[in-house]
């Protein structure tokens, strides 16, 4: 019987707020490896921040969840999600600079 490749859910998002020189990003890798996501967290010249994530459907649900609220120290104030199929195949979750 052949097995299909099956895609992972995944998101493209956008966090805004207090969210760059409080451990954003150092957190969010903390938290994608407990969940065992893969992507990444980058700072983007805007002042907000970036997340690729691509995972088992309840760790990249949970990633989105904790996305909302942050570490303590961030004030998110809007978080833009774009749930889509897996594209890039990451194996495993880094920060981009």
């Amino acid at each position: 019987m052949r097995r299909e490749n099956v895609r992972k859910p995944a998101f493209s998002a956008t966090v805004r707020g207090r969210v760059q020189g409080v451990g954003f990003r150092y957190s969010v890798r903390s938290v994608a490896h407990r969940l065992g996501v893969a992507g990444y967290v980058q700072n983007l010249p805007d002042g907000t921040v970036r997340v690729e994530c691509e995972g088992e459907p309840d760790a990249v649900k949970e990633m989105a969840d904790w996305l909302r609220k942050g570490p303590p120290g961030a004030k998110v104030t809007a978080l833009d999600v774009d749930y889509r199929p897996t594209k890039r195949g990451y194996t495993t979750f880094t920060i981009e600079h």
